[in-house]
């Protein structure tokens, strides 16, 4: 019993530590969005290729803020913005209180109490659902940012350019997995550290 509970806990701090990594990673890297235009028919745009973090745009040589004239853009640029914004704000909160939920599984690892063990296991779940939230926003954020531009240069232009979803977003997915996984296995360990006290007849620390 004892064996498991330690490799149960062992194994939710390797991946509360990836998970952390991998999101940090993710939000600090600049290939969340990638793309390419297809220089066979754009002879004359050979620096067009681009690629995008979350807080910059680079294409070519050029890198640009998302914050840069704020003022000129259309309704449908700051309703994005907004949408990028809360993005901003998820992941990077969600990478905070991932610190605090290894410290608070630490403790409850330690302690060996169920209810504690529980608290934590709530606690990084919620975690996950904002890493979740963020990504999921991206991704809807990139369609409608797509669709925008689909609108102002015409869907033949836009033809000749591809684009796809860079390795910064699969850190990000990566990191919401560990995240959930860190949460089931602190949760089996408050179930298994609850069995060994019934087991041994001990009070239960609730």
């Amino acid at each position: 019993m004892k064996r498991s509970f330690g490799s149960l806990v062992i194994t939710a701090g390797i991946a509360g530590i990836l998970s952390f990594a991998f999101l940090a990673a993710a939000i600090g890297s600049e290939y969340w969005f990638i793309l390419r235009v297809n220089r066979t028919n754009w002879t004359d745009y050979e620096d067009m290729d681009s690629h995008s973090g979350l807080w910059r745009i680079y294409e070519g040589g050029k890198v640009y803020s998302f914050t840069v004239g704020f003022s000129n853009y259309s309704e449908p640029e700051l309703e994005m913005l907004n949408m990028h914004r809360v993005i901003v704000i998820l992941l990077p909160l969600s990478l905070v209180l991932l610190v605090f939920g290894g410290i608070c599984g630490l403790v409850s690892s330690l302690a060996r109490s169920p209810a504690l063990l529980i608290g934590s296991s709530s606690y990084l779940f919620f975690c996950s659902l904002l890493t979740l939230s963020g990504v999921s926003l991206y991704i809807s954020y990139s369609y409608r940012a797509l669709e925008e531009t689909e609108r102002l240069v015409g869907a033949e232009m836009l033809a000749q350019v591809h684009t796809s979803f860079g390795w910064s977003l699969g850190l990000a997915w990566l990191s919401y997995g560990l995240e959930v996984l860190t949460s089931l296995m602190l949760l089996l360990a408050a179930h298994t550290a609850r069995q060994e006290e019934k087991h041994q007849g001990l009070p239960i620390l609730a």
